[in-house]
């Protein structure tokens, strides 16, 4: 039988899925680079708490996990770029030996940016030769591994933006990232609530299902929701700054015990890069600073100021599962990296279920992050990726206008403890029925 010409063409056109991979590896950390293409070699290299770190050392870390979890498992003969940077770059992988302690990573003049850049070059290299080359009954498994280390890296690219934002802001001349970047909408819709009538549901990822999930995202499993409602949109600037002027930072009767000792010991008053300038609120962005936009979602809170607003407003924060609810009911799209605003912005437009769901901010939910019913730590190093933070941690949910859009999902579980505020975390509100 003579195959059809058009499907002989199709099926020439198609990258087969060593090509795909290529493209994929080269895209990934071809736009990493790009996020640093604006900043001096003195930017990369400043960390302005232990919580930050500097750009340079995100560039190298996720450079030494392909060449660590990759290139020396898969590439047969590989040597290792410099066998000193496994102690450098190494973040938390203790089943892999000592590492430089992370709040000295502002300490490391050497290597030099040019050379961060040179290491870089060579894995990249190494990758992609193996990536055409390893022996096809391996290449699903090298598959996998890469998906992983796509993954990773556009967690540090989310946190490359995060990290120079709190640099930036530390230096008194407030230097911007960027000057070009777009203004955001100046209106947002009315709050609006949805209801959802609970019962036994199933959360998580299906593991089964041949989608990439993190391995705290599983397994997929029943949970009981009692009957809620759900706010339609991210709480805004305006509505947070009536919190305050009512004393919502005075008032001990809202706040968590931790996060009051927290306001007192922080001296905490308003979210993170906000400042009055004659007698105005201002707020620092990647483009430097600019007076506040009430209608857009308020941006760098902590879970201890989150739970202070539900509570002042007379409502609370939802559940991980609640939020999940919703969120697989959304199409996953908003203002997410891609969207290149690096700002959380105002919806003036209401959607058929909670908008805003993906993008914008990160928002905290009112769940601990513990392990799904029947989780498993994965076995080696990389068993270390997320199962070991399982305790003093909150989870939040759907991404920020700084998380790349293939990278976020309804089941993903961020996670970062109660004080956290340098991450772009916001506010989404909700009660019970």
């Amino acid at each position: 039988m003579i195959e059809p010409m058009q499907d002989v063409i199709e099926r020439a056109a198609a990258p087969d899925t060593r090509e795909r991979l290529v493209r994929r590896f080269m895209r990934v950390r071809g736009r990493t680079m790009g996020l640093v293409a604006t900043l001096s070699p003195e930017d990369q290299m400043i960390q302005s708490m232990p919580d930050v770190s500097p750009s340079k050392w995100h560039l190298a870390h996720t450079t030494w996990f392909f060449e660590t979890f990759v290139l020396s498992r898969y590439a047969t003969g590989y040597t290792a770029f410099d066998e000193r940077y496994g102690y450098l770059f190494n973040s938390y992988y203790t089943k892999l030996g000592c590492r430089h302690p992370r709040p000295h990573r502002g300490m490391l003049s050497r290597p030099s940016c040019d050379e961060v850049q040179r290491y870089r070059d060579h894995v990249n290299a190494a990758c992609v030769r193996l990536i055409r080359q390893i022996a096809e009954e391996h290449l699903p498994e090298l598959s996998s591994m890469l998906t992983l280390g796509f993954n990773h890296e556009q967690q540090h690219q989310e946190l490359i933006l995060t990290d120079i934002k709190h640099v930036f802001w530390s230096n008194p001349l407030l230097p911007a990232y960027r000057m070009d970047l777009p203004q955001p909408p100046m209106t947002t819709a009315p709050q609006k609530w949805f209801e959802h009538r609970g019962g036994l549901i199933q959360i998580g990822a299906d593991a089964a299902s041949g989608d990439f999930s993190f391995d705290n995202e599983t397994p997929r499993h029943d949970t009981y929701v009692r009957p809620f409602r759900l706010a339609g949109r991210p709480v805004t600037c305006g509505e947070y700054r009536e919190f305050m002027e009512a004393g919502g930072y005075d008032k001990p009767k809202y706040w968590l015990s931790d996060g009051w000792a927290a306001v007192e010991s922080e001296h905490w008053r308003a979210p993170l890069y906000w400042q009055k300038q004659h007698g105005e609120w201002h707020i620092f962005t990647l483009t430097g600073l600019r007076p506040l936009v009430e209608s857009e979602p308020v941006c760098h809170v902590s879970y201890y100021e989150a739970a202070a607003y539900a509570a002042w407003a007379g409502k609370r924060l939802p559940s991980e599962a609640e939020w999940e609810l919703f969120g697989r009911t959304q199409r996953v799209e908003g203002n997410l990296l891609e969207c290149d605003t690096l700002h959380p912005a105002a919806s003036p437009c209401a959607g058929m279920g909670p908008w805003q769901m993906f993008g914008d901010v990160w928002e905290w939910t009112g769940s601990a992050y513990s392990p799904y019913p029947g989780y498993r730590t994965p076995l080696g190093a990389l068993g270390e990726y997320n199962g070991k933070f399982m305790c003093n941690q909150m989870v939040l949910r759907g991404g920020s206008c700084v998380t790349p859009a293939d990278h976020i999902r309804a089941t993903y579980r961020n996670f970062f403890p109660p004080n956290a505020r340098w991450q772009f975390s916001g506010i989404r509100l909700a009660e019970d029925l």
